[in-house]
């Protein structure tokens, strides 16, 4: 924020203390939140006779403080009169962040902002949201920091949102400094969003990574980079899935192509698990302010599926807070249970959700297919580490998307792996990843994967009995493996390739794995 013309800026300090802060508890909808008192500007200064707004460099600015206690509802909002002629908002905010003992949580403090239309849970007001990844952001009709919505800066009560993510024993104090720039507005350029259909290979196996973040929210890659790397990755797709704002999906102009189809979707991260919202419509934002005591979230998972998108949640075994997840698997539509590098909590997903298989295999009911993703943010997090890899019918966002509804897809760490996997029985039935091999109980049954990119790795069949085959694949990298077995033995038959165990007692990482076959009828 420039000062250099300070006789332009109208200065005031307010302070919020928190017992102030506390008597104005609100509840709307299923999200509590602390209303701070409203903050006030002056009209703008009429520049001639026909009455408009004084020119570019008026300004005015208000910085408010406080203190937020501990207990404090997840967000707090601190509305803003916004009065005519205002071209930008911008806003700055800073808090202290004292040294914590090992095992106490300290400061963290989110932030983002909500027009004139209100703070309504999945209302229309939303502008924008940049957690913890910014200290300051701008809004105006042309341009807006990423992360945020540009737009008409509108009359009314808008409303700064505070996400108090952790406070310290001794309370979070804060600052908030508010400048409104005054001028005539440039036009709001129309959004455009990325093609639902690329060149493709007619039905083939695609490889896409559809959990990443750029610059529009906490990562660190511009929407260019991110593009650049998914094709030296050998990426056929990518979803685009920043942390709750859709800010990005009208960014990649000139980034896809024939080779790079360019879904769009969000990371709804709220604070009992993170969900991707994978290959929305353009421009669609889903709300992420509710936990799992208020029971929102299946209305939002029908506002993805209406989006035409995917619901997938994220890491459901991290460690982090608030990432691990706690609403139920009956709305997803896939789960990721791989996301970078492989680590224990991914090994815990993956067992969790190999024990829902059997239940569903038995009934003939639906299942939740696994997929995997980098959640790459930074170099050197590598963009294709792990990636899903989806049979459909094209290179198209229904395509994708049906094929990983359907679990007829695969997780490998890069594009160097691939496999093929099936299973045959009597009368020349076969079925793929994904299906059901419809066969009597004690009728014989090959299973079959074959591997390559996969140098010295070993060869696991997984059922409901757990591992019963194993085999280690040659140096080459290439082999084959096959293994004979009945419905009456194996419920169902999925296929895994793994490092070889580095610490004992656990296996080895990931190097792919395949969705299930069932067997039987």
């Amino acid at each position: 924020m420039c000062k250099d013309h300070a006789d332009t800026h109208d200065t005031h300090d307010i302070r919020h203390d928190s017992a102030i802060a506390r008597r104005g508890l609100l509840v709307t909808g299923a999200a509590a939140a602390l209303a701070l008192s409203t903050v006030s500007f002056a009209n703008a200064t009429p520049s001639g006779p026909s009455g408009t707004a004084g020119d570019e460099s008026g300004e005015q600015t208000r910085t408010v403080r406080g203190t937020l206690p501990p207990g404090s509802p997840d967000f707090v909002h601190l509305p803003v009169e916004v009065p005519r002629g205002v071209r930008e908002i911008h806003v700055a905010y800073s808090y202290e962040r004292p040294a914590m003992p090992a095992g106490t949580q300290g400061n963290a403090l989110d932030i983002g902002i909500f027009d004139e239309r209100g703070t309504r849970l999945g209302g229309q007001g939303f502008r924008g949201w940049s957690g913890g990844a910014r200290t300051e952001f701008f809004l105006r009709a042309d341009a807006a920091t990423p992360g945020y919505v540009p737009g008409p800066v509108n009359a009314g009560t808008w409303h700064i949102a505070l996400g108090p993510y952790t406070v310290a024993p001794q309370g979070l104090a804060y600052e908030v400094t508010i400048t409104l720039r005054f001028g005539a507005p440039d036009k709001t350029p129309k959004p455009v969003y990325p093609p639902e259909r690329a060149k493709g290979r007619g039905r083939a196996w695609y490889r896409g990574d559809c959990h990443i973040h750029s610059v529009h929210s906490d990562g660190r890659r511009t929407p260019a980079e991110i593009a650049a790397l998914a094709r030296a990755a050998g990426l056929d797709f990518i979803n685009t899935s920043e942390h709750n704002t859709h800010s990005a999906h009208s960014v990649w102009g000139g980034l896809w192509g024939d080779d790079l189809l360019i879904l769009t979707g969000e990371e709804v991260t709220t604070r009992n698990g993170h969900v991707v919202a994978l290959g929305m419509d353009g421009g669609t934002f889903i709300d992420w302010r509710y936990r799992a005591r208020d029971n929102r979230f299946g209305h939002y998972a029908r506002e993805i599926r209406r989006a035409g998108g995917l619901v997938v949640p994220a890491h459901p075994h991290a460690t982090c807070i608030g990432c691990n997840w706690k609403f139920g698997f009956g709305d997803a539509d896939a789960v990721e249970v791989w996301n970078g590098p492989y680590t224990v909590d991914d090994e815990v997903s993956l067992a969790d959700w190999d024990n829902t298989l059997v239940s569903a295999a038995r009934s003939g009911q639906s299942w939740t297919p696994a997929m995997g993703s980098s959640d790459s943010h930074r170099d050197p997090d590598p963009i294709g580490t792990p990636q899903t890899v989806v049979l459909a019918e094209d290179l198209t966002r229904d395509a994708i998307l049906a094929g990983i509804r359907a679990g007829h897809s695969y997780v490998a760490e890069s594009a160097s792996v691939s496999l093929t996997f099936g299973a045959a029985g009597g009368r020349g039935r076969h079925a793929g990843i994904g299906d059901r091999l419809r066969v009597d109980a004690d009728e014989p049954v090959t299973v079959r994967l074959e591997v390559t990119g996969a140098p010295g790795r070993t060869a696991h069949f997984v059922t409901d009995q757990g591992t019963l085959h194993t085999a280690t694949l040659p140096e080459s990298g290439t082999g084959t493996v096959e293994w004979r077995t009945t419905a009456a033995y194996a419920t169902y038959v999925r296929a895994e390739v793994r490092h070889t165990p580095t610490t004992p007692g656990f296996p080895g990482a990931l190097a792919a794995f395949t969705n299930p076959i069932f067997l039987g009828e």
